[in-house]
Formats: C-alpha cells, structure tokens, sequence
C-alpha cells in the first residue's frame, strides 16, 4: 500500500499539486505558518508564533512610537502586516512589518480618521479594509482602505450601514463586518466587495441578540465571529459562522474554552485562532479549532502577556486563500491566467457602461463582468498582468484611469489619471508595470507614460515615441519589451518602436509593419507579437507577426474572417491563443475571432460579445509578456 505523507509534516515522497495543496493551506513548514498578534490593550508588543505546531508566541517585535501602541486594526497580506488605530489617545496612524523579517514596526502611512482600538480590519492579498471604531466623541461609519504592498495613506472606501464599533474578517471577495456597538450592542452584519468601493450592504444578523467586542477568522468560504458581550458586562464563549459567499443570518458552531470579549483572530484557512481578550481580567489565552467542522475550541499556547482589543493577522488567513480547494493551477504553469476582459465601448450611437469577459482556451459567447468605474466611455485601452486590468477611458471628457480584479467579477474602481489628457492610446504590460504609449489630444502625441499594477495613483512619465502618433497598437512584446505599431501622425505609418519595461526613456526602432496602417487588435505569447486587422486607411483583415526578441519587419500570419478595425484593444491572450473581441466592419460587430499563436493560418470564430461594439478597453491575465515577469 502506497505511503503518503500527511500534511502536518514535510518529510516522504510529494507531487507538485500535494505540495502546493500545503503551501497554501498553511501546513508546508514555515510557507504561510506565521501569524502576528499586535498590541493587545495600550502595549505596543507584537507576538509572533507558528500556526502548525501548538505552543506559546515569541516577540516579534514593536509597534512604532508615533502609533499610540495598540494595533486593533490589522490587515495582513502574504508577506506584510498592517496595524492601525489607538487605544489612548486616538491614532491615525497604519504601522507595517515585512512577516518574514522579525523587527519593530515602520510608518506606514495614515487613517482617513483617527480612531481607538475598537475599530478592525481585514485584508485581501492586494487590499486592506478598515471600518467602524471610536475616534472619539462618537463612533464611526467610516470604511477605509490601503494597497498593502505600498505604503501611504489609506483612500476612502464608503460608509457601514450605520456607526458602530465592530469585528471584521474577509475571504478573497468580500470584507465582512459583524456586531459592534452604537453604542448600543448590535448584531447587524454588513459586506463590502473589498476590490470596489461604496457603501456597505446588509449581509444578516448575529445569533446571539446584540453583541460587541468579538472577534473574526476566516477560511475562503466561512467567516467567523467568536467571543464579545451581550449584554454588559456579559462576556460570552459562543463561535457563529457565515457563508461569505451568501447573505443570511449567522449559524451557531461551538465554543471557545472560555467566554470572553475583545479578543483577537486570525486563521491559516483551515485553522482558527483566538488571541488573548478581556475574561473578564485580560488573558494570554490562545485557543485553535478546525473552521470547516465546528464544535469545542481547545488550547494551543500562550501570549507573551496577557492582553485585549489588540489586532492579528497571518500569511495564510482566509482572504488570501484565493477560494483556492485544490484546483489552482500547478506552479510551473507560470502566467496561469486565462480569462480576456472586454472594458466599455460604443457603437456609434451608444457608450457602454458594461465590462464582459471570456474563458480563452474554450469556445464560448461572453458573459457579463460588472460596470465601468468612470462612466460611459466611447473610448478605452486596456492592459492587464496576473491579477488586475488596467483601463485609461475618456468619460466625462478626462482621461480616466480604472482598474478591476481579473479573476472576481465586479465593479471597476478609480486607480488614478494619465499625465497628458488624450485618446486613441496604445496600452500594453508586463506582470509590473503598464504603458500607455502615445495618443491623440487631438495633435498626436508622443508621450509615454506608465503605472505600476501593484499601486494605486497617477500615470508617471516613462519617455517619448520616436514618432507622435495615435491609434496605434501597442498589444505586443515580452516580459522584457513593450511594441509600439503603427498609427496616425496624422498620416497613416508603418513605424513600429519599442521600450524596455524596466527602464525609463525613449522609444527605439524595432522595425516595420508591411504596410502603414491603424486601429489594429494585438496578442503575444512569450516568443511572437500579433497584429490584427486594422485600417491602411481603408479597412483589412490582415494578420502579421514579429519575433519579439529579434528587431526586424512584420512577416505574414493570416487573414481575419472579415476585415475589421478598432477591436478591443490590449494584450489578448493566454500564451497558446489570441482573441481579436468585437470592432467594426463598416458595422459594428459583435464576433469574437481567435489564432494559435504559434501557428500561422487564418482566424477561426470563438464565439460573440454581449452587443456589437467598438473602441473597447481589452486585458488578460496569462498573455506571454506575463510569463517570467
């Protein structure tokens, strides 16, 4: 009989998908094991301890002098920790760690509204959300939220339902809000999609009648609420569940080993942990139970000393979970994505509002996504890496910049402005940053300008075009090279430049289009640039290659199904497959077309968007300027 190795150790024989299941389960040793416990009360102590072997925390480290101590408001990503708020006086102050780094906490960056300790917070692995708390005289709706891997100060999100003190915990969609105090004791839960903005939505209520001073952990599919008040001076032992993925009232699921308030939580996605809190003398108490089953919590160790209304975090808590169950895709699958967004659009008469999108490698017609940020655009330009896409839109007569979450649907959300308002821009990415190259004001442009997907804020220069042109195609390159091809200067060209991505300056010759031409549709994988179609002026179903490492002229691909121009602009594709999304014919159409990058040959039909349009903003997360990167 074969002999497996289990999960709690290291040791034996594993597969590539068995290490991975441990990896991000939180069970391989010391990949996603650490979890923090900051501050409890007014200290300014961080604990650290393993989340796979019982036992009593270690210091990690302090909290920053400029903090007030107490970090109730913790927000953790794979790599770093957050903590923000005060318990006296009031803080406005977000401190960070880098978890792998033991060591004393630096500035981060401010709170929108300084706040006490009973605010909270929750973290997916690209945002953190804060929410509620006491800035003093009267508690708070606020909802904040910071881009973890950057510091500075957090941005407004939206407004709770109503002012309370309350318990936060996410998984990877929604940040999730339970209980707190008005001051009277409340049991309303409300969400957020953590990757929008706006105001909260009722979600359902506690079990337990009104109850503050709780604590929340998290697996990818349940959220947790344990421990609080109800009434005062109550303290209760009482863990309730949630389906984060639904809306409903909380279901009773067991016990800690004693009843207590404003202790802290966090989780490895198949563990819960309850740090400390008020029982009613403050504990050092550490307790762990198993999320997806329920019942008694049991002891696991100690803090370093005995604490309440402090903050926890970990590498591996629910919202960094991904809804990973087994089925992510292998690691030496590296660009791994295979989803192509369709941002906006018109068609003559019609700005469009919607964003669509389509699975690449299987045939289909597109499915709806969620709205624009910006308003109803009759231009945009897309990119995308790993994660998110990128849009640059002319709405409201600026030149917007939105961005999106590319593997969960939903709103888009404001990412900041380019540096030179214009139109007809040629976007392409690698998996770090994003170039909007050139444009039109309407005097072409030559202008260069770049974001850096993990950010939020304001398009930087990176150099200049060697021609001023717009409405070119700049959806081809590496994870090295960025293309620029073609366009308007106002004449039509056949120039076709290119950048370094990670270095700023001036384009370069790469070489030549076989003919001048605009409005093209672009896909690469890591070795081949694709242009389609496109106008020279008149329009032409023309496809054609580069080698992106090599300068050189185009050389024949194929032919479109029809001649077409002005599709979904962007890098289209997952490494094997291109898509050339919607455009105009004269008409305007709705036909999705698709090639194998690889393989020169015509374009065969995918499958149709969901209305005939043009001038849409395109992005995927798995093209071949992704892979390396």
């Amino acid at each position: 009989m074969a002999n497996y190795p289990q999960l709690d150790n290291a040791s034996g024989v594993w597969n590539l998908r068995e290490v991975y299941d441990a990896v991000m389960g939180g069970y391989w040793p010391n990949a996603g094991a650490k979890a923090l416990a900051a501050a409890p009360g007014d200290a300014s102590r961080i604990d650290t301890f393993v989340m796979s072997t019982a036992g009593n925390t270690t210091v990690f480290g302090d909290l920053s002098p400029s903090s007030g101590g107490a970090g109730s408001n913790a927000m953790g990503s794979f790599t770093r920790a957050c903590f923000g708020g005060a318990q006296s006086p009031t803080s406005n102050v977000i401190d960070y760690v880098t978890m792998a780094t033991e060591g004393n906490a630096a500035d981060f960056g401010d709170l929108t509204v300084s706040r006490g300790v009973l605010c909270s917070g929750c973290a997916n692995s690209i945002r953190g959300v804060t929410g509620g708390g006491d800035p003093g005289p009267s508690v708070s709706n606020v909802i904040d939220y910071i881009t973890i891997q950057s510091t500075g100060n957090a941005t407004d999100f939206g407004d709770l339902t109503n002012s309370r003190n309350t318990t936060m915990t996410a998984n990877p969609t929604r940040s999730i809000f339970m209980g707190g105090s008005t001051p009277s004791l409340s049991n309303v839960i409300d969400f957020v999609v953590t990757m929008t903005t706006g105001n909260a939505t009722d979600f359902g209520d506690l079990t337990t009648n009104n109850r503050s001073g709780g604590g929340g952990v998290s697996s990818s599919t349940r959220v947790l609420h344990h421990g609080g008040v109800n009434p005062s001076p109550a303290e209760v032992s009482t863990i309730e569940f949630v389906t984060a993925a639904s809306q409903g009232n909380a279901i009773d699921y067991g016990d800690l080993t004693q009843s207590e308030q404003n202790g802290s939580g966090t989780s490895n996605s198949v563990k819960g942990f309850r740090m400390g809190g008020q029982a009613p003398a403050n504990s050092n108490v550490i307790d762990t139970w198993v999320i997806a089953v329920g019942g008694q919590a049991t002891d696991f160790g100690d803090l370093t000393q005995a604490g309440s209304m402090g903050g926890a975090t970990s590498q591996s808590h629910g919202g960094l979970n991904d809804g990973y169950q087994g089925t992510r895709p292998l690691p030496f699958n590296e660009a791994g994505g295979d989803r192509a967004i369709r941002y906006g659009g018109n068609d003559g008469s019609s700005n469009f509002t919607d964003i669509g999108f389509v699975t690449i490698s299987t045939d289909g017609n597109e499915n709806s996504f969620g709205t624009i940020a910006s308003g109803a655009t009759s231009y945009s330009y897309g990119m995308g890496n790993k994660t998110r896409g990128i849009f640059s839109t002319d709405a409201n007569s600026a030149q917007n910049i939105d961005y999106i979450e590319i593997s969960t649907k939903g709103n888009g959300a404001d990412f900041g402005d380019l540096s030179v308002t214009r139109y007809s821009i040629g976007p392409t990415s690698n998996n770090t940053r994003g170039l909007f190259m050139g444009g039109r004001t309407p005097t072409a442009q030559n202008v260069i300008d770049y974001v850096t997907f993990s950010t939020i804020g304001n398009a930087a220069d990176f150099g200049n075009l060697s021609v001023a042109r717009g409405a070119q195609n700049a959806g081809g390159g590496s994870n090295t090279r960025a293309l620029s091809l073609g366009g308007i200067t106002p004449s039509v060209v056949d120039t076709v430049d290119y950048v370094t991505f990670s270095t700023t300056g001036d384009a370069t010759d790469f070489g030549n289009l076989s003919a001048a031409r605009f409005g093209m549709g672009g896909a690469n994988s890591t070795t081949r640039s694709v242009v389609m179609g496109g106008s020279a002026p008149s329009i032409v179903n023309i496809m054609e290659y580069f080698t992106t490492a090599t300068t050189g002229n185009a050389t024949d691909f194929g032919d479109l199904t029809a001649a077409t121009t002005q599709p979904a602009t962007g890098n289209i594709s997952n490494t094997i497959r291109g898509l050339f999304i919607s455009g105009y014919t004269p008409s305007y159409v709705n036909t999705i077309e698709k090639i194998t990058i690889a393989s020169t040959g015509n374009a065969t039909d995918y499958g149709d968007t969901i209305g005939a349009r043009s001038e849409a903003g395109g992005a995927s997360n798995g093209h071949g300027g992704l892979v390396g990167g």
